[in-house]
């Protein structure tokens, strides 16, 4: 029985990245033998074990065969036979194919170490196109090497576009699509994420409302980028710039949805495009089963982006609604996350992405203002919950209306 470490914490390794979770492949044993060893198994599809004393995943090495089409089309085999090369050459790309042995010595039978000099990311085999959840990792991975310089071999990116034309990328689960979109929002250059789904043409299978931003204009006025697809590439950096929280960047790439409907003869403007969007938003996050706080904060998104960007010309009462509309009393921290991804569309346009964007400060001290405002005891006497309700925002109002 020979232990190898592989993957994810090899590759990070090699460039010089800090390791996170390490996982290891076994060759040359049987179920029982990890078990007698003292392993815990947890695998239910393919044995894999916990490390009695580090918890670490221990994995059979084994060989994939693909059976039916989808996701979990695969028939998978794992025994003592099944050599290391074998394992390997079943991964998704070359820089995840890398193994190192207990001396430290690196097996690289796919080229990955190569691949890692060129900054490639490069499918492994032909194998690469039986399940479509690679290609979602690809983009993935490009999102989080994008700025080490990284990019996708054509050769790979012809497989992912062959890949979705084949009707592949349709077998994806729900669950599977907004795990890997949640992680790839988190990435450093989730913009490379967007772009890549794209040019692939996954992008319109699995977030169709999305990609018909792609080739719609926008007042160049106001978007010097004119395409509101790349605007929303640019919002996403902007927003990756302000916040590392997936949360903030998934409300500010949501929040142009509605343009994708505006009918052509009002282009480049898309007036009432806020609740347009608001809608789709709420579509997106019930197909892909979008956590509540993410769909929330994009739904606010959407819908008073374009007043907050007009903050300095807002009436009171207008200000006083749009915090009362977002909750900012109650969730003044959500209220500071919503103003970032007002700043990210702010920001996420032609030549605009150190752009300052005073409206942040003044909806946040316009918000302290009226925080500020309480009722005594002596001001509720006597008066319904409702009453009160009134008076307390009458005075918020006068607050906000007073000079600073």
């Amino acid at each position: 029985m020979k232990v190898y470490l592989v993957g994810g914490a090899v590759r990070d390794e090699l460039l010089g990245r800090p390791v996170g979770e390490r996982d290891w492949v076994v060759v040359g044993a049987t179920p029982q033998a990890m078990l007698d060893a003292g392993y815990r198994q947890v695998g239910k599809d393919f044995p894999v074990f916990l490390h009695p004393e580090t918890s670490e995943e221990y994995a059979l090495a084994r060989t994939e065969r693909k059976i039916k089409p989808g996701y979990h089309g695969f028939e998978m085999r794992f025994s003592p036979d099944v050599t290391l090369e074998e394992d390997l050459k079943r991964r998704d790309l070359t820089i995840n194919a890398i193994a190192k042995d207990a001396d430290g010595t690196l097996i690289d039978p796919c080229g990955g170490l190569a691949d890692i000099e060129a900054r490639v990311l490069r499918h492994v085999s032909e194998a690469f196109n039986e399940d479509p959840v690679r290609i979602l990792r690809v983009a993935r991975f490009l999102a989080r090497f994008h700025p080490l310089g990284f990019s996708v071999a054509p050769e790979t990116q012809a497989r992912m576009r062959a890949m979705v034309a084949a009707g592949e990328v349709d077998a994806l689960v729900a669950e599977r699509v907004w795990q890997e979109t949640d992680r790839a929002l988190g990435e450093a250059a989730p913009e490379a994420w967007l772009r890549l789904l794209h040019d692939c043409g996954a992008l319109a299978r699995i977030l169709p409302e999305l990609d018909a931003l792609y080739g719609v204009p926008q007042p160049e006025q106001w978007h010097p980028e004119i395409d509101t697809g790349l605007h929303m590439e640019l919002v996403l950096q902007a927003a990756a710039d302000l916040t590392p929280e997936p949360r903030i960047r998934f409300a500010a790439l949501m929040h142009d949805l509605g343009k994708g409907r505006t009918p052509r003869s009002s282009w480049p403007r898309h007036i009432g495009h806020e609740e347009r969007s608001v809608k789709l938003v709420q579509e997106v996050a019930t197909r892909l089963r979008v956590p509540t706080d993410y769909r929330e904060l994009a739904e606010l998104a959407a819908r008073w982006h374009g007043i907050a960007h007009r903050a300095a010309e807002l009436r009171p009462r207008t200000v006083l609604k749009l915090l009362e509309s977002c909750d900012a009393f109650r969730r003044p921290g959500r209220f500071g996350e919503l103003l970032l991804a007002f700043e990210a569309d702010h920001r996420g346009r032609g030549g605009m992405r150190q752009r300052p964007y005073p409206q942040a400060e003044m909806l946040r001290a316009a918000q302290q203002k009226a925080a500020a405002v309480t009722l005594s005891a002596a001001d509720r006497e006597g008066l319904s919950g409702e009453e009160i309700g009134k008076r307390l925002r009458r005075r918020r109002l006068a607050a906000l209306r007073a000079p600073a």
